[in-house]
């Protein structure tokens, strides 16, 4: 790749924070080591060390989205703040290539003695706007926050969506060259936050690179063109979406003497080639009448699929069933189906419940249930060397096209619910082609169109 089609470089990136107990140890840190050397004694540290990153290294090419996932204390945002400018790195570089926009602590520049539009100003000014751009935005600055008479009132009178409209429409108006989006839009009602990814999507459709970190695994897998899972300051792997939010998941979901293991998998299997394909075979395509009938293709499974770590249950044998018992993954669109599995318990489990989920080939959820959760007198019951046969039965409204059934098991241990295992990617399955098919996008809602002329 040539430097040209680059917009963010980053090589070796490293940062070192000094963690002190006390105030008074920094003081200590600032003073004492010089003297410590001059009277030839060993010298000593007065903070702990934190590696907020790594060595990392990365590119992002021009008009590429890429979201960043992993756990909380990653060093995602370290990351993001690194790029933006607002953090100086310990070690490595960074090489940014446009005018970039960050929504990273919206609002944070914000004078609250300062009314909406003064601040819309100030902070328009600081993002590379002058005078006449800003005027000739403010009005959609304005409509975009959609605050009314607030935006002349000071923002200390704002409730927290209100500070967060107005700051996220200072922040998209600068039609940047590179948007970086740090869980900026976690907040606020959902209306308001799809209008803030519409914009974000029109920003990228535009052209401009976007750098996206979410725990959203939907709104990765949908807007961005790679993904990248960070923990404990380390790039551990990179590459589509849908496979890396599985390892993410994987990791989030590991049970703390297993998530070593589990880490280092994770890296070794980063280096393995990325897979192109979501499943494996497959039968061509042929369409289907109403009386068609469905078909089993043995070679019809997925490449990615990703088994969590079990937590005394697990899962085996998930299938596709017809209602009369017959095997299929080839299934007919508007006809009623039993996706099972059984669950082996390897120790007592209390309000255990059972869950699918049916995603599309890039990740996107699409339909998810869960079963009551087993209870016996309200008592926890013994299921050690038991199993039960799981079974969900579902009406097939999809469009012809090839999905994916997510598998998982639920309980709570010490007063949580948790994950008890759960196999992404369990299975996949075809809808059918279906003759003179009207219906467009992923569900067909069996929508009866009607259309009156008028002279």
């Amino acid at each position: 790749m040539s430097s040209d089609e680059l917009s963010i470089h980053v090589e070796g990136l490293t940062k070192r924070y000094e963690i002190y107990a006390q105030p008074v140890d920094r003081l200590k840190q600032m003073t004492l080591p010089t003297l410590q050397r001059q009277f030839r004694r060993p010298e000593r540290a007065y903070f702990k060390e934190f590696w907020a990153l790594r060595g990392v290294d990365f590119d992002v090419r021009r008009g590429e989205t890429v979201g960043i996932v992993g756990r909380n204390g990653s060093g995602k945002s370290t990351l993001l703040q690194i790029i933006c400018g607002t953090v100086t790195p310990t070690a490595g570089s960074v090489d940014v290539r446009g005018r970039i926009a960050a929504l990273l602590e919206l609002g944070s520049g914000f004078n609250p003695e300062f009314t909406g539009r003064e601040n819309a100003y100030l902070n328009a000014t600081v993002l590379g706007l002058s005078r006449e751009e800003i005027d000739a935005r403010f009005d959609d600055i304005a409509a975009f926050a959609d605050i009314g008479e607030f935006i002349e009132q000071p923002v200390k009178t704002y409730s927290s969506g209100m500070y967060i409209r107005l700051a996220f429409a200072v922040a998209v108006s600068v039609e940047p060259e590179i948007l970086v989006v740090d869980e900026a839009l976690s907040v606020g009602d959902e209306l308001f936050q799809r209008k803030c990814f519409s914009r974000i999507e029109a920003i990228r459709d535009k052209g401009a690179t976007i750098l996206f970190v979410s725990h959203s695994a939907g709104a990765v897998i949908e807007l961005c063109d790679r993904a990248v899972l960070m923990d404990a300051g380390e790039m551990l792997a990179q590459g589509r979406p849908k496979e890396i939010i599985n390892r993410y998941h994987k990791l989030l979901y590991s049970p703390t003497d297993q998530a070593a293991a589990i880490r280092e998998e994770i890296r070794r299997n980063s280096h393995a080639p990325e897979s192109r394909g979501a499943i494996g075979g497959g039968s061509s395509e042929v369409v289907v009448s109403e009386r068609a009938q469905e078909t089993f293709d043995a070679d019809l499974k997925p490449s990615s699929t990703v088994e969590f770590a079990p937590r005394g249950a697990h899962i085996s044998d998930a299938m596709l069933l017809t209602e009369a018992g017959r095997q299929v993954n080839g299934l007919v669109r508007g006809r009623r189906y039993r996706f099972c599995y059984k669950v082996s318990f390897s120790k007592a489990l209390f309000k255990v419940r059972f869950g699918c989920l049916i995603k599309s080939v890039t990740g996107l959820h699409i339909c998810g249930t869960l079963s009551e959760a087993t209870i016996q007198d309200g008592v926890m019951v013994e299921r050690v060397g038991e199993h039960a046969v799981v079974e969900f039965l579902f009406d097939c409204m999809l469009n012809p096209g090839v999905y994916f059934m997510n598998a998982g098991v639920f309980g709570v241990e010490e007063e949580a619910e948790t994950l008890l295992h759960r196999i992404a990617d369990a299975i996949a399955f075809r809808v059918l082609p279906v003759e003179d098919n009207k219906s467009t996008e992923m569900v067909d809602f069996n929508v009866e169109p009607r259309v009156t002329f008028h002279a």
